[in-house]
């Protein structure tokens, strides 16, 4: 996956609390195993009307919001079903870090395992940023995850607790399978092991 080091975007704010996972990326966009082509579901209930065309009110049709990629959301993000369909969803569109007071547990670890810093502020902070954005067009923040800051451009930072593990995989760009595969030399030190040890566990299949 791709590393976490540093982000400045644009921030779509969604001012809502409880957002659950059917409401990211409702059900029927769960047919696919794929992590890309979700971009058009994200949100769809509330970006398009019934006869398909987008909604004006929803922050993300709105063109001040285009290319954003950090959302800033209320309490209780990713409630719901355990979809890892959810930040497949928000990746796709283009959001690398989404920052709220509080996240539901398995959404918070989904966002890890696939490249995306979920950010928690406390909700008086999160008022802040709610205000500052709404008035200033192309409103940017910049999240820096070694130090683990959040910078308005007026330059107030607030400081973010993040898992040190967490941490040092979003940093590297490691998921689970790239942890694995740093003891790979390890791993075929092993099989070729046991191999030697019991060659009858080893059939050839050849």
């Amino acid at each position: 996956m791709d590393a976490f080091t540093t982000l400045t975007g644009i921030v779509a704010p969604l001012d809502r609390v409880n957002v659950d996972t059917d409401q990211i990326i409702p059900k029927q966009y769960l047919k696919t195993i794929k992590r890309t082509g979700l971009r058009e579901g994200l949100f769809s209930d509330w970006r398009y009307a019934s006869d398909g065309n987008p909604q004006d009110g929803f922050v993300l049709n709105q063109p001040r919001y285009d290319g954003a990629s950090l959302l800033l959301a209320r309490d209780n993000f990713g409630c719901g079903s355990s979809r890892e369909h959810a930040p497949w969803a928000l990746l796709d569109y283009g959001f690398r870090c989404v920052i709220a007071p509080s996240f539901a547990d398995i959404f918070f670890n989904n966002c890890f395992k696939n490249g995306m810093l979920p950010v928690v502020l406390t909700n008086a902070e999160v008022d802040q940023l709610f205000k500052e954005v709404e008035p200033q067009p192309g409103y940017q923040l910049s999240v820096d995850l070694a130090a683990q800051t959040v910078t308005t451009p007026g330059g107030t930072s607030f400081h973010f607790a993040v898992d040190p593990f967490r941490k040092d995989c979003l940093l590297n760009g490691l998921d689970e399978i790239g942890l694995t595969l740093q003891k790979e030399a390890d791993i075929t030190a092993y099989e070729q092991r046991r191999k030697n040890e019991a060659p009858w566990l080893f059939p050839d299949l050849g």
